[in-house]
């Protein structure tokens, strides 16, 4: 506020030096009207000679110091006798202060020339430039003040729209952090490096897998053997999954920085299968990503969708039929390894409902499905990519963060009973929220479209199911959007250094309208 005071200071000096320039002017112009006035029989009298003006010119003006002098003595004597003997007539008084100096020959030897004594010409020049520097510099205070004005109203403006962001609980943070299936989740990963399918679950899944990777004998007693065992590409296969379950699993840990390399890791491989040329491009300019809720018919926004440089759709969602409801174009195909364990058990592995050229992004559910990965991976012409493993546990964390959050704020039970309520070993984000933080660390910009629920909306705009499971928490996922689309709330879990690109979210709210969040 310092300058602000300065500016204030400077104007008030302007005005000052204005007035006082007025003011100097004012008596410059009195004194040389009495300057005038001395001379003019009419109005001369004994308070003119004693003016201040008249004495302040005589003193300042060499050429009219003698002629004052002359003229007052003259002018005291002859207004003195006329008082003492009052029988003078007042032509010849007159006569005598016009030509003063007849009478006093050795006083005035040259008579002096009143026509040549008005206001200085120079006074007006300098006066005009003193007036025009006033000018300018009033001018230049108001433009500075306005400005000055204009910088503290954008500065309230600014302290307004950009409060202090609110700090992130501690406590929230370390409960976040703790794994609640860590250790069991550790001797699974172990049991299927050693080759123990034990439970029904996993079993199943490598015999759906075992079925095209082999040719069954014909009948008899040998056909219950499993000839897969002694099959040259089940062992490739095999070997294949145990290499790609142990480096995911070695990689799997708590690393906030994965956010900048997911252009490295997802956008770079996508760009080469595509044949496209990056020039040192790290992100796309814009991506939407398209959620599966029943509010997407509602509006029309396939246009508004494809316009976007890259467009991310969920859990092979249909758009046939659709495409003025959710678009036709599709990026990048990203769902669950749930869905690509359904695709296993078709001919060829066939997960391409965007057609094969489209890229499949995939999260693993369960370590199991490293199975069905391995299978499709051969057969898939575009990239089958999974998600880094770190990028995972970030997920985790942050959804769980809000979780806690929510269920605190709510419920008003301690922490300890979250578990209780959502099932903590098997709660998990959805595919939605994934894709979102996917975007987050490849585009520039993001929109989101067809998240949210409706009382008069299907659950999926492209199913007739009528809930959801239990494993997600939706709401918990909306308050993590609603502060992405804020842009001034911190994440939990994510890097200072980290900029979150600018989200805007199409929600569907009880006005029956859609709007941004």
């Amino acid at each position: 506020m310092n300058h602000i005071h300065t500016m204030f200071f400077i104007f008030f000096l302007c005005l000052q030096f204005q007035n006082s320039i007025i003011t100097c002017y004012s008596n410059i112009q009195r004194c040389n009207d009495e300057w005038n006035h001395f001379f003019d029989p009419k109005t001369v009298s004994t308070s003119t000679l004693h003016s201040p003006c008249i004495i302040i010119s005589t003193l300042t003006k060499p050429e009219r110091s003698s002629t004052f002098f002359r003229f007052s003595s003259y002018s005291s004597s002859s207004m003195h006798n006329d008082t003492e003997e009052k029988d003078g007539s007042e032509t010849e008084t007159l006569k005598q202060i016009i030509d003063p100096f007849s009478s006093f020959p050795h006083i005035a030897t040259v008579k002096p020339n009143f026509s040549s004594l008005p206001m200085k010409r120079t006074v007006r020049p300098l006066f005009a430039l003193l007036l025009l520097l006033v000018f300018a510099a009033t001018l230049t205070s108001r433009a500075v003040l306005r400005r000055g004005i204009l910088s503290i109203e954008l500065e309230y403006r600014v302290r307004i729209r950009n409060p202090p962001p609110p700090q992130l609980n501690d406590t929230l943070l370390h409960h976040a952090a703790v794994e609640i299936g860590e250790e069991k989740f550790k001797q699974e990963i172990q049991s299927l490096l050693d080759g123990n399918f034990g439970s029904h679950a996993r079993h199943r899944t490598f015999v759906s897998w075992r079925r095209f990777i082999h040719h069954d004998r014909g009948g008899g007693a040998a056909a219950n053997i499993p000839v897969t065992l002694r099959s040259p590409l089940f062992y490739r296969y095999w070997l294949d999954f145990r290499k790609v379950l142990h480096d995911w699993f070695r990689k799997r840990r708590f690393q906030p920085g994965i956010m900048s390399e997911l252009t490295r890791s997802i956008k770079f491989p996508i760009d080469s299968h595509n044949k496209v040329v990056t020039n040192g491009k790290n992100r796309y300019s814009s991506c939407a990503v398209v959620g599966n809720s029943g509010i997407l018919l509602n509006r029309d926004y396939g246009s508004e969708i494809d316009a976007h440089e890259v467009v991310i759709r969920l859990n092979n969602a249909r758009v046939d039929h659709f495409e003025k409801k959710v678009g036709k174009k599709t990026s990048i195909s990203f769902m669950n390894s749930n869905i690509l364990h359904l695709c296993a058990r078709r001919a060829g592995c066939f997960c391409h409902p965007y057609g094969d050229h489209v890229p499949i992004v995939m999260y693993i559910c369960q370590a199991v499905h490293f199975l069905d990965y391995t299978f499709c991976n051969a057969s898939h012409k575009a990239p089958l990519l999974v998600t880094d493993p770190r990028f995972d546990v970030l997920c985790a964390r942050i959804v769980k963060y809000y979780s806690l959050k929510r269920f605190v704020e709510e419920s008003g039970k301690s922490l300890e009973k979250w578990g209780e309520y959502h099932d903590g070993a098997l709660f998990h984000y959805s595919s939605g929220m994934q894709a979102v933080m996917l975007a987050l660390g490849i585009c520039d910009r993001v929109s989101i479209f067809g998240f949210g629920k409706s009382a008069s909306a299907k659950h999926h705009y492209h199913t007739n199911q009528k809930a959801e499971l239990h494993l997600h928490d939706y709401e918990a996922e909306y308050a993590f959007y609603r502060d992405l689309v804020d842009g001034h709330r911190p994440i939990p879990f994510l890097e200072d250094r980290f900029k979150v690109p600018p989200v805007v979210m199409y929600h569907w709210w009880m006005s029956n309208c859609f709007c941004k969040w």
